[in-house]
């Protein structure tokens, strides 16, 4: 059992006892989140695809950490010009764990 849910304005596979890494989300540790923005819904026989969403639909999720991606580095150079710029970024996330799909 799957489903496909918009986080975010972004799309993520979900099941029962997976953990996500998401955008970063307001909420405190071990809040309970509800994503009531199914797209998709398959339960190993049959699959139910909403129109924008799944009616009745729901995921049960639960907030697990907040942190920072992997550091990406941008160097930009142009040559004999004595041009060199250099940035970083890190990302922040915010990790749920699914904890039951309901229909």
């Amino acid at each position: 059992m799957y489903a496909i849910v918009n986080i975010m304005n972004r799309q993520f596979r979900v099941e029962p006892d997976a953990t996500v890494q998401v955008p970063l989300m307001r909420g405190e540790i071990g809040d309970a989140v509800n994503l009531d923005e199914v797209l998709l819904y398959h339960d190993g026989k049959s699959t139910s695809v909403g129109a924008p969403s799944v009616a009745g639909c729901s995921v049960a999720a639960e907030i697990v950490r907040h942190g920072m991606g992997r550091k990406i580095s941008v160097f930009k150079k142009k040559r004999r010009q004595n041009y060199r710029r250099n940035k970083s970024h890190r990302q922040a996330f915010t990790e749920i764990r699914i904890k039951n799909i309901t229909v």
